[in-house]
């Protein structure tokens, strides 16, 4: 049963890491390091939170759509921005006698819970007081600076009806006129035009009387009005515990980087490795077969399970095997003699170990972590040139002892 293409691929991204382990293992260890000494080296700081309730200040200069997430005549997202303005930043820098309102402004974060009229304004600083301190001010500051706004925007106000008030009143005053009648007309007499004049004049002052009523009623509302730009409902307080830094992000940061830096070192150190180290290598590096992987201390028995492997690879007929090492495999004398001890079971192989001998299938012996691929592949380049069929690769642990051939005993 074949495994998918993602299984094998997933696989082969394991073998690598299974392969680099050290390497891998060592830089997530210094991710997770540096990470811990980023968090020691970080100086802490400290969060404190004021929340302002906002009220309708009673001036209708602000008139909002109500909508879903906000039921009341107020636009909290407007107003979460006047709270970081650079107006309300001066006024706090004021009161707390500190010269950039421009590096205040950088550590206060308004936030606006969903479906409320309240603002949570929250300022870091490095000492729980003086974040303490910098939140109860902008939350001051936001309110004077509304305070302000909506008493400048009523003043206004009363100024433009008091002024319309007084055009009003001027028009209301009585025309220069005669005791009998309009200008032009004689003593005691009547004409039609004076009578529709004196129409129109009444409906004018008609219009006008009502205007003055209800720019009055105005003028005194406006007179009784109480700004209340809002109050402090949760005044800040020193926190107990620092609000960053934070070991699980900076630890889980660390994890994460190394992680990545692990893996992707393991990836390249593995594509650019050339050296044979295990047999799981010949085949991935070479393609070569694998015939055999003798342990460092090899019984005698291994040089007829070789022979075996080796006679199915030739089929049948006289060959002759050239036994080459590549590298620095000393093992390939004694192998070569205990395989060719060892081919007395088998169909008639003559076993060599130059090519000099005119081999017509070559065996390779490759020492593990002294081998190379390229090594390997110029040999069997070499070889293909000369008409020669390269069975496979026998991996050679370092420190083999290769043991004595067992005596062959041969049948009449």
């Amino acid at each position: 049963m074949s495994l998918p293409s993602h299984s094998r691929e997933l696989t082969d991204y394991g073998s690598v890491l299974r392969r680099r382990w050290p390497l891998f293992v060592t830089l997530l260890i210094a991710g997770v390091a540096g990470g811990a000494a980023l968090l020691v080296r970080t100086p802490p700081q400290y969060s404190a939170v004021a929340q302002v309730q906002v009220l309708a200040t009673g001036v209708q200069d602000q008139l909002n759509p109500v909508t879903s997430r906000q039921r009341e005549p107020l636009n909290l997202d407007t107003e979460s921005q006047i709270a970081r303005s650079v107006v309300v930043a001066q006024i706090a820098a004021r009161g707390l006698k500190y010269r950039d309102p421009e590096e205040l402004r950088e550590r206060v974060h308004v936030d606006v819970p969903p479906n409320s009229a309240i603002l949570s304004i929250s300022f870091t600083a490095s000492t729980p007081e003086s974040a303490a301190a910098g939140a109860q001010a902008f939350a001051d500051a936001y309110l004077r600076n509304r305070t302000r706004a909506a008493g400048a925007a009523l003043d206004a106000e009363i100024k433009l009806v008091a002024a319309k008030l007084r055009q009003v009143d001027a028009e209301l005053d009585p025309p220069a006129a005669t005791a009998g009648g309009t200008p032009g007309t004689p003593a005691g007499g009547t004409t039609a035009g004076g009578a529709a004049a004196r129409t129109v004049t009444s409906r004018h002052q008609a219009v006008l009387t009502r205007q003055e009523s209800a720019l009055t009623l105005r003028y005194d509302a406006l007179k009784t009005v109480v700004v209340t730009p809002g109050t402090v409902i949760s005044p800040a307080r020193p926190p107990s515990a620092p609000s960053s830094p934070s070991a699980p992000i900076y630890l889980g940061s660390g994890l994460f980087l190394g992680l990545l830096a692990g893996a992707g070192a393991a990836f390249c150190r593995d594509r650019l490795d050339t050296r044979i180290r295990r047999p799981g290598d010949v085949e991935r590096l070479t393609g070569l077969p694998v015939l055999a992987e003798p342990p460092s201390r090899p019984e005698p028995a291994i040089f007829h399970e070789l022979a075996a492997a080796v006679a199915t690879a030739l089929g049948e007929g006289r060959h002759t095997l050239l036994v080459e090492a590549v590298g620095a495999a000393g093992a390939a004398r004694p192998l070569a003699k205990g395989l060719c001890a060892a081919f007395g079971h088998f169909a008639p192989v003559s076993v060599v170990t130059g090519r000099a001998d005119r081999p017509d299938s070559a065996l390779l012996l490759a020492a593990l972590r002294r081998t190379r691929s390229p090594q390997v592949a110029r040999a069997v380049r070499q070889l293909r040139r000369q008409g020669v069929r390269v069975l496979g690769v026998v991996a050679v642990p370092p420190g083999i002892t290769v043991p004595a051939p067992e005596p062959v005993e041969r049948t009449a």
